[in-house]
C-alpha cells in the first residue's frame, strides 16, 4: 500500500513505517464501517481544521 500525506498543499515524505501504520490503521476501521467491502480499491481522507 502506498500512503500520500500532504500538509497544506505540501507533500511530506514518509518511511515505510509510518505508511504501513498509517494504512493498517486507516484500512481496518474503513473495513469495519457498514457498506465497506473487502474490494476496494482506494482510501481518501481529507481534514480540515
Amino acid at each position: 500500500m502506498n500512503v500520500e500525506l500532504k500538509v497544506d498543499g505540501k507533500a511530506i515524505d514518509l518511511s515505510a513505517f509510518p505508511q504501513e501504520i498509517i494504512a493498517n490503521v486507516t484500512v481496518a476501521i474503513v473495513e469495519s464501517l457498514h457498506g465497506v467491502g473487502l474490494d476496494w480499491k482506494g482510501i481518501e481522507i481529507r481534514i480540515d481544521k
